[in-house]
């Protein structure tokens, strides 16, 4: 056990530390191919840190030799949206709220695009309903579906690299932490670093998932509870993480969109592997999870349409998951 913790907490400390590579790397490569800042967030960092929760309903769907293994997927492609829905916004809410240790000043309102974030809701409310509705229903041809869930992403990609918004400027941009003393390093070295810093990444979340998985037997939670509570936590650090990071350097725009990118992909390419996959029919537990996720959703819609967000707006969030928690345990 205690070796189980030195490697839970050293992979978590491992993936902070790769995130702030991470962050800086993806910066420079969306500064070389003159991608706007929301873009950089929503697709290139959003891609990059969905990845380890995305293989884990991969790997779960595809390898998994029993029923049980395959649910786990299916899980973990539940909870992944309700992780960022809830507790990624409200860590970034708590973390605006101000904090001397972390270095961040409170702040009135997030200096952030409000519109286009609830439009970013509005889009990730009608793919996961109909994510939610065919998890309810059985009838020959479902799996055709996944691929609807694939172009679904495509078009979402499409949008968002055709929108106008702000591009980066290198004077604004920290100095690539591999090439301290380079005023404009190239999209060599950028990529390099982040490619580096996201194969760390996805090694020690990999590590820290799996010792959830040793934690969650010893807490004595069956393995559906750990895919859908604890796992989530763990697939999401990396977008909390960054958005943690980028909050502390005043770019709360880029913290939004990494967690905005990774739920629209959380909606589709999981789903899709799952339908590939797997009967993807929904227990009791998974459809609550659907339910509480929605609410989620058109709360941060509803709040983001307003047009002031505040952190304690979004540290609300986390009540959701809190509730979703009890509820489940209770089950």
């Amino acid at each position: 056990m205690a070796l189980t913790l030195i490697l839970f907490f050293g992979s978590a400390v491992a993936i902070y530390i790769c995130c702030e590579f991470f962050v800086n790397g993806v910066e420079w490569v969306g500064h070389r191919l003159r991608i706007t800042e929301t873009a950089t967030g929503t697709i290139l960092a959003a891609f990059g840190t969905a990845l380890p929760e995305s293989v884990v309903t991969f790997v779960a769907v595809a390898f998994g030799n029993t029923d049980a293994e395959r649910e786990i997927g299916v899980g973990a492609a539940l909870g992944g949206p309700l992780a960022l829905s809830t507790l990624a916004y409200s860590v970034v809410g708590l973390t605006l709220l101000g904090s001397t240790r972390l270095h961040v000043r409170k702040k009135a309102a997030l200096e952030v695009d409000c519109l286009r974030l609830s439009r970013d809701q509005a889009w990730f409310l009608s793919i996961f309903l109909c994510k939610l509705a065919l998890g309810v229903v059985a009838f020959p041809g479902k799996s055709l579906f996944g691929f609807v869930f694939l172009a679904a992403y495509g078009i979402y990609v499409w949008t968002e690299l055709r929108r106008e918004g702000e591009a980066h400027e290198s004077v604004a941009l920290e100095r690539l932490k591999i090439r301290p003393h380079d005023d404009d390093p190239s999209l060599f070295w950028a990529s390099l670093q982040t490619g580096a810093a996201l194969i760390v990444i996805f090694v020690a979340s990999r590590v820290f998932v799996g010792q959830l998985d040793a934690i969650g037997p010893w807490l004595g939670l069956p393995p559906q509870l750990v895919a859908l509570l604890l796992s989530p936590v763990a697939t999401e650090m990396p977008e909390t993480m960054n958005a943690i990071i980028w909050v502390r350097q005043g770019k709360e725009r880029m913290a939004l969109a990494n967690i905005s990118g990774a739920m629209m992909i959380q909606a589709t390419i999981p789903t899709a592997c799952g339908l590939f996959g797997t009967p993807w029919l929904f227990d009791r537990s998974l459809i609550l999870a659907g339910g509480v996720t929605a609410v989620a959703v058109v709360a941060l819609f509803l709040m983001f349409r307003g047009g002031r967000v505040t952190g304690k707006q979004l540290s609300w969030s986390s009540v959701l998951y809190l509730l979703f928690a009890g509820l489940l345990l209770l089950r």
